[in-house]
């Protein structure tokens, strides 16, 4: 058991000191894997973001969340985040909503949407 308990804690400080992500792509297939799965997350992101767009749920947020995880790996993202956040400001703007409120409508967005995720995990039904 202390020898467990031993190659636990020597495990441990070795991924305090390297970070998964430095772990991974310490080889080309490692780089490889890493930009195939941001890649994957950042993309189903960003098309369910896409998909609330039209429907409902707070879609340009989404998509921006998407953009900002394939950001990480991909420069052209990058630019395209920027270009939508832009966007996003402008239409904003447009409407005529105060800063105060939209931050308001997004933390209660948020709340609601956590405490509806606690409901459903607490009865049993997701």
């Amino acid at each position: 058991m202390r020898e467990i308990r031993a190659c636990l804690n020597k495990l441990g400080l070795i991924m305090k000191k390297m970070k998964i992500r430095t772990w991974i792509k310490k080889t080309k297939a490692g780089r490889f894997f890493w930009r195939v799965f941001i890649g994957i997350v950042g993309g189903t992101v960003t098309v369910l973001g896409a998909i609330a767009l039209v429907g409902p749920g707070p879609g340009i947020l989404v998509v921006i969340a998407g953009l900002g995880i394939l950001a990480t790996e991909f420069a052209w993202a990058s630019r395209v985040m920027v270009h939508t956040r832009s966007y996003a400001q402008k239409a904003a703007e447009k409407v005529g909503i105060p800063k105060w409120v939209q931050f308001a409508l997004i933390a209660v967005a948020a709340v609601l949407s956590i405490a509806l995720i606690l409901y459903l995990y607490s009865t049993g039904k997701i």
